[in-house]
């Protein structure tokens, strides 16, 4: 109870400070009243979704990821305006002051604010304000095709010109509108890839959670088959369960879910992709993330049935994994496609400028493509989205890759 007693009277303090800028800058009333009465009622739900709704463990449920990312918005604008207000607050201090030591009325008194200055305030704070609102609304179901082609040189002669089409990150638990995700299984099947990969994610924390959404990723194609691996949440294990039986059942559900869809779910296993008389091996693997998140991927079982020699295609959830176990491993990845950090779902992509999001101070390897020791990998930035409902500038992907041999190209 004290932290939100706290949280509210930093909040109201902060809205109270911003209101002022409000009043500075508009003769109109309404908006003053308007704004507090909005940034109110976002606080008593956000409050409200904290303590009654649900939160499936260290998921959020939707209505509490609404109320968070509405309050999220709210916060963004109060913090930035007050970068302006406090700036001008200082110059008025320092001016009051040099009056009364050495001004002719010798009496303290704060110079009035500034109107433009208040103005620019608001303007600028009211970017990131649209942005978050933004992402919410639009910016979520914002599906980009990333085409990419990577040369080999010791890719098989058949496989030149194969293509491969990756998603990843689904979270359906997180989806509330049909239209769109109908729009995205047919981006997906209009690439005509010769091979499907998904890799990992499938819900939130419950298989029921893909059974509305079944019949469209059942409609998923590719001549060469769909191909799968399971992420962290797969597992179940951010939700408190009845018992270990429950928790097993639904990964069962989940795995049974998948097949049904059409996925070929490989788990610490291998498979070999054949084409005219060549072969590319292709391992999956559970699991694997560094720090608290769940280690169930074997790669040294994985990879046990196919030869050192093979082109060799990994399919792992985390890209922590490639960083600290695959780049160092004995056998050579050419290629490994992860997903989970979402891009974080927040940042600033400009190709060839720039490309920026604070999940890089977590993940050195976080988005698209990278290559160390002559192995690729690509961090595809996550089909769904899950906790902020939205995504702003690191936009759901559909990843297009293209095997090119690099003596015939």
């Amino acid at each position: 109870m004290l932290r939100w007693i706290i949280f509210v009277v930093i909040y109201s303090l902060l809205g109270f400070y911003v209101l002022q800028a409000l009043k500075t800058a508009t003769k109109y009333q309404w908006v003053y009243y308007l704004a507090t009465a909005i940034s109110l009622a976002v606080l008593v739900n956000f409050i409200y979704q904290w303590t009654y709704g649900a939160t499936e463990g260290r998921v959020l449920s939707r209505p509490m990821s609404y109320a968070a990312g509405f309050l999220l918005a709210i916060i963004s604008f109060k913090l930035i305006s007050i970068i302006f207000l406090f700036s001008e607050d200082i110059f008025r201090l320092i001016s009051a002051a040099y009056q009364k030591l050495y001004g002719t009325s010798k009496e303290f008194s704060l110079p009035s604010r500034r109107r433009f200055l208040s103005l620019i305030g608001l303007g600028i704070a009211a970017l990131p304000f649209g942005a978050l609102l933004y992402g919410m609304v639009k910016g979520k179901y914002n599906f980009k095709v990333l085409k990419y082609d990577l040369k080999f040189d010791d890719l098989p002669s058949a496989f030149d010109g194969y293509q491969i089409t990756q998603i990843s990150d689904v979270h359906s638990g997180s989806f509330d509108n049909r239209e769109k995700i109908e729009y995205a299984i047919d981006l997906i099947n209009r690439q005509k890839s010769d091979v499907l990969f998904f890799t990992g994610d499938m819900v939130n924390n419950k298989a029921e959670e893909m059974k509305p959404w079944a019949d469209l990723f059942s409609k998923l194609e590719a001549k060469d088959g769909k191909f799968s691996v399971l992420g962290n949440h797969d597992y179940g294990d951010y939700v408190s369960w009845p018992s270990e039986e429950a928790q097993d059942q639904n990964l069962k559900d989940l795995k049974n879910l998948q097949k049904e869809i059409g996925f070929d779910l490989i788990l610490n296993d291998s498979r070999y992709l054949e084409k005219n008389g060549d072969r590319i091996a292709l391992i999956g693997v559970e699991n694997w993330g560094r720090g608290g998140f769940k280690k169930a991927g074997d790669l040294k079982k994985a990879a046990s049935d196919i030869n050192a020699d093979d082109f060799k295609i990994l399919l792992s959830h985390d890209p922590s994994h490639w960083e600290d176990v695959v780049i160092n491993d004995d056998l050579h990845y050419h290629l490994t496609l992860s997903g989970h950090t979402h891009g974080m779902q927040f940042g600033i992509e400009i190709p060839g400028w720039i490309k920026w999001s604070p999940v890089k101070w977590r993940y050195k390897y976080w988005a698209g493509i990278y290559k160390e020791r002559g192995q690729f990998i690509n961090v595809n930035r996550g089909f769904g989205f899950i906790g902020y409902p939205g995504r702003v500038g690191i936009w759901p992907e559909i990843t297009v890759i293209t095997l090119r041999q690099k003596s015939l190209t």
